[in-house]
């Protein structure tokens, strides 16, 4: 037997209620705007209607929240392209060729720090470990106090 809407919103906001301390009246409005999505979608579904259009709707929206912020597109799984709102692992620089950009110009157009990478914050993680494992940075230190001592 399927739940009636009711019983579903009221399961959602357990569930958010047991993650999340709120008030007698966030719990109301959490569960009235939650009864409302619900509805709103089995609505669209009696209709017919393609709930990717909504998603999609909801994509540019957010995708023109992330252009006015364009630092939040780094996140710690995936960063987003700017230019065509795909989410990656890394920025490569083909990838931002097929947009006639290099990283330079991309970094410069959407006002990303120079020194940003544009990588996942897992991806960056992992290859600083990784680095810190292998004692690159200690490497490079000796390195360059072993060329400072040739130019003198």
């Amino acid at each position: 037997m399927a739940k009636s809407l009711a019983e579903a919103a009221a399961e959602i906001a357990a569930a958010q209620s047991s993650h999340a301390t709120m008030s007698g009246d966030d719990m109301q409005d959490f569960l009235r705007k939650t009864f409302e999505a619900l509805k709103q979608i089995k609505d669209a579904e009696e209709k017919g209607e393609v709930l990717a259009e909504v998603k999609e709707e909801e994509g540019k929206d957010e995708l023109a929240k992330l252009r006015a912020n364009p630092v939040k597109s780094i996140r710690r799984n995936y960063i987003v392209n700017l230019e065509d709102g795909k989410k990656y692992k890394q920025l490569t620089a083909p990838t931002l060729a097929k947009f006639g950009l290099t990283q330079k110009e991309y970094r410069k157009k959407w006002g990303i720090p120079a020194r940003q990478a544009l990588t996942a914050g897992i991806l960056s993680a992992k290859r600083r470990k990784s680095a810190k494992e292998r004692g690159l940075g200690d490497r490079l230190k000796k390195a360059r106090e072993k060329r400072g001592r040739k130019k003198a």
